[in-house]
């Protein structure tokens, strides 16, 4: 069995959008980037708010409910209330097909 789920046709993921996904019970949120693809688990670390539901700024996404923002690409927190990073995924493109790795 491959590590390596399939997300979505690279075309079903605009840039600037993002799409999230079931891993083993995690919600995972796929990101777009200029073309570029990232991934990070899709729960705030300060309250578990959906950051899928944010507003993405360039790079950052910023949590809807009390704004702590992280970068999409490394998961890294920038900006309180959260101060733990995120946990990120590895993403690849293959023969037209998001794809996240799940090992």
């Amino acid at each position: 069995m491959s590590p390596w789920l399939d997300v979505a046709r690279v075309e079903e993921i605009a840039p600037g959008t993002c799409r999230v996904i079931d891993v083993d019970g995690t919600a995972v949120a796929v990101f777009n980037l200029g073309g570029e693809f990232f991934a990070i688990k899709d729960a705030c670390p300060h309250d578990g708010g959906e950051l899928a539901q944010g507003q993405l700024e360039g790079d950052e996404i910023i949590c809807p409910r009390h704004g702590a923002r992280f970068s999409v690409r490394t998961g890294a927190v920038l900006g309180p209330p959260a101060y733990e990073d995120l946990r990120t995924y590895s993403v690849r493109v293959s023969q037209g097909m998001v794809q996240l790795e799940s090992a």
